[in-house]
């Protein structure tokens, strides 16, 4: 066998010779060959050695030449995995969404609009180890070769479907152009001064080169136009290759017929030398130009889902397993709950998790979109995908796989990446009629010209009918929603705006008023126990604690979790809670130690006849004029104190406030909590209304009170009490921060959780609508202004003519124009 190394240290013919000998002294060994330039060495064996026998042996002879693998070399650290090639999943889909979301399971032409399919990129990036030296060994986690117990190392991932195609197109556009020029040239020998090529040939036997040399382009490089022309005649599917089909069809099959039949022509179609105009030359020249707008439109749909991609390349592919036996690196797919996991410093944080040993600053800005690390300590989440900084800490892991906040990302993405937005009806409409009118007006153009056109009529009827079919291109239309669209979706997820579907984008530009919940999204949603106010009896503080903090267990809602950390900070054990009740936007009820607790506001109080106490009162309406949220507690019929909880409003709430205001959008709170501290929140944000005391049902009547005005209205919220609200409303946003039903009922999510994201929203969602008109209107704008041109409107005035070959090549940047409009979003600053 024969294997070739990398060795490093040699600087002369001398370590060379020293190399060669010292390795041929193996009993294994056969022939040894070193390339001093390249620093490699071929060793031809009789059985294989294990690398670190071919080190050892360089070694002992007193040398210090170093011998690696090749995909070793220059790796001085651990190894690394490659930067991921992004592989796509298997499923295809129509980049214009021709029929909705409906996908392929293979590549190949949408049967509606012809244009090449692209693949969805594949949500989750595996990586398989192989050994250098024996590449049959494949294994989905590091390791050892049971062969030669070398170190496996990361497979490159196969080209994608979308990469293999672009490097086939432009193989395609190389082999166009090769051919394309030269008839170029001799078509237009005519216009070099002294026409040489004359002298060389005449021009039936120039015709005849053309034709020879136009066949390569015909049925290689532009065969698959035809094919797609014919099939959109087949199913009824007119499109853009229908008109490119016939338009560059039409003149092939009459320069073949104008060559091999000249005589059945009429003079007025032949040149001065008694030949016929042919046009091998136009047909070539679309069909390149053609190619190059569908090369040029490959590699930016590429671009378009780029934010998919940046995002998949986040995640990393393998984890370090903390375990009784020390750590093992293990592959992110082997991970399970409850795993314990390192994470080194400049690691990516392989699955969502909380922090059990160590401290860290761990940079959030491809997930949250802000730029500044955030300071992590034991108990605080961690997220998969984002970067430790200079300090290891130990993780638990909680959701992994398809669960995580990354993966969860990624899915959301790439859904609404996909999904149509309403704007784009009025495209399909005229799409849907486009290509018949078309095709209408190219006959008509050859009849008038044929009528009235000055000689030779036939000749410019015929040139400019073609021209007619080739400049109309309904893709520009059809492009003009759906690029911007994923874009926008990709920016919106690059800057923690995680957009369901199109729709929703496109509503958001529409909003009149924004409903907001208080706790925990114009607060920090971190409520603290400040004080517990017990009434004189037979329960201690302690006790009441104890209750309510173990009462509280069961429940998700933020003051829950306040109350059960104050008893916890405190060393005061729990109780097992029965009967639990959560009363939506009252408290919760339930039993403890046989006894029934009740935790709530006065409504609660008066719905399960709690007997109140007189002197309580003042003390309530005190701390909820500062702001704060009172709980009353009862215990068997009777009330015992209350429980006075803080939540801080978040530092940035009164700035997103401003800016929505100041984009002429109303914001109102609704809140559960009571009047008083509704209305401290209210005036330290300036908020246009509020109402406290929501139940759920309020809110939902609110929002429908306001629609039936006439307003588009927003609502964001975090908790399940937000739930039906979220879901009435025109557009519900959730923060990242809530409950997974919030944000299940949400069509925008703002991962980081403030009204900031929602002022990013907007103005995202503005930036996406301008960019879609503007596509629209480029793409109305040059079909309106091309096709009567390309038909000769001009002529009469100015005697002007549109060549089909610049019409081929204005139709084909007119689409690429549309999608590198849609690729200005990403530079959009939100």
């Amino acid at each position: 066998m024969k294997h070739k190394y990398k060795v490093t240290g040699m600087s002369c013919m001398g370590c060379k010779t020293n190399v060669e000998n010292a390795l041929s002294d193996l009993d294994e060994v056969t022939d040894v060959s070193v390339d001093l330039s390249r620093g490699e060495a071929v060793i031809t064996m009789q059985t294989h050695i294990p690398l670190e026998k071919l080190q050892e042996t360089l070694l002992k002879g007193g040398h210090h030449y170093t011998i690696e693998a090749p995909d070793q070399a220059n790796q001085n650290t651990p190894k690394k995995l490659p930067k991921p090639v992004l592989v796509g999943n298997g499923i295809f889909y129509c980049p214009m969404h021709c029929e909705g979301e409906k996908t392929y399971n293979q590549a190949g032409d949408c049967p509606v609009c012809g244009m090449d399919l692209l693949e969805q990129p594949k949500l989750t990036q595996a990586v398989d180890y192989t050994c250098p030296m024996h590449p049959d060994i494949s294994k989905d986690s590091p390791g050892a070769c049971p062969i030669c117990g070398m170190d496996l190392t990361p497979k490159i991932p196969a080209e994608s479907v979308e990469d293999q195609h672009y490097r086939k197109l432009l193989e395609k556009l190389k082999i166009g152009v090769l051919f394309t020029v030269p008839i170029f040239i001799i078509a237009m020998a005519d216009m070099i001064p002294g026409n040489p090529l004359s002298k060389i040939f005449s021009q039936q036997t120039w015709n005849w080169i053309q034709c020879v040399l136009s066949l390569p382009v015909v049925f290689y490089a532009g065969w698959v136009f035809f094919v797609r022309a014919w099939n959109s005649i087949k199913t009824w599917n007119l499109n853009m290759f229908t008109l490119i089909g016939i338009g560059s069809g039409v003149a092939f099959l009459f320069s073949l017929v104008a060559l091999f039949f000249p005589g059945i022509f009429p003079d007025q179609f032949k040149t001065e030398s008694g030949t016929v105009f042919v046009y091998f030359e136009a047909v070539t020249v679309i069909l390149t130009l053609v190619l190059l707008g569908q090369v040029l439109e490959a590699k930016a749909h590429s671009q378009t889902s780029g934010a998919i991609k940046e995002l998949l390349k986040l995640s990393p592919t393998e984890a370090t397993l903390v375990t009784d036996h020390g750590d093992q690196v293990i592959s992110i797919h082997a991970i399970k709950a409850g795993d314990l996991l390192r994470v080194k410093p400049g690691d990516k944080i392989p699955v969502d998790g909380l922090i059990m040993e160590g401290h860290g600053s761990i940079d959030e800005s491809m997930i949250t979109g802000e730029p500044i690390p955030i300071d992590k300590e034991p108990g605080d989440q961690a997220r998969s995908g984002t970067i430790n900084g200079n300090r290891s800490f130990v993780i638990k892991a909680e959701k992994v796989g398809s669960e995580t906040l990354l993966a969860q990302i990624i899915q959301l993405v790439n859904q609404a990446s996909r999904s149509r937005a309403p704007i784009q009806k009025l495209a399909d409409k005229i799409s849907k009629y486009f290509v018949p009118i078309v095709i209408f007006v190219a006959i008509v153009t050859f009849i008038i010209w044929y009528a009235v056109g000055p000689e030779p009529a036939m000749v410019f009827g015929f040139v400019n009918s073609i021209a007619v079919l080739i400049i109309a291109c309904p893709c520009a239309l059809g492009l003009a929603t759906p690029m911007a669209v994923m874009v926008g979706v990709g920016k919106g997820a690059q800057n923690g705006l995680l957009i369901k579907n199109a729709e929703a984008l496109e509503k958001l530009n529409a909003v009149d008023v924004l409903i907001t919940d208080k706790t925990g999204t114009l607060t920090e949603g971190k409520p603290s126990v400040e004080k517990v106010m017990v009434v004189p009896g037979p329960y201690t503080e302690r006790n009441i604690i104890q209750y309510i903090a173990s009462l509280n267990q069961p429940s998700e809602h933020p003051l829950a979790a306040a109350i059960v950390k104050f008893a916890k900070d405190q060393d005061i054990p729990l109780l097992d809670v029965s009967d639990f009740e959560a009363i939506r936007g009252k408290g919760v009820i339930g039993k403890v130690k046989y006894k029934k607790v009740v935790v709530g506001n006065e409504s609660l109080m008066d719905m399960v006849n709690a007997e109140q106490v007189d002197h309580l009162e003042d003390a309530m309406i005190a701390e909820q004029k500062l702001g704060k949220t009172v709980s009353l507690i009862a215990i068997d019929g009777g009330v015992v104190g209350f429980v006075c909880i803080a939540d801080a409003i978040k530092q940035n709430s009164k700035q997103a406030i401003e800016s929505l205001q100041t984009q002429g959008i109303e914001v109102i709170m609704l809140t559960g909590d009571n009047e008083y501290t509704a209305k401290s929140v209210a005036d330290q944000l300036n908020l246009d209304s509020f109402q406290a005391g929501c139940l759920p049902t309020d809110k939902l009547t609110v929002i429908q009170e306001l629609q039936a005005q006439g307003k588009v209205v927003a609502m964001a919220g975090d908790g399940i009490n937000d739930a039906p609200a979220l879901a009435q409303s025109n557009i519900g946003i959730a923060m990242g921060t809530g409950t997974d039903v919030a944000i299940e009922s949400a069509e925008i999510t703002l991962v980081k959780g403030d009204l900031m994201g929602i002022v990013k929203a907007t103005r995202l969602s503005k930036a996406v609508m301008t960019n879609i008109k503007q596509n629209l209107f480029f793409a109305f704008f040059y079909n309106i202004l091309g096709v009567p041109i390309a038909a000769g409107v001009l002529y009469p005035v100015f005697g002007l003519l549109l060549s089909p070959m610049i019409a081929a090549a204005a139709m084909s940047f007119s689409s690429v124009s549309v999608i590198a409009n849609s690729l200005r979003l990403r530079r959009v600053a939100i």
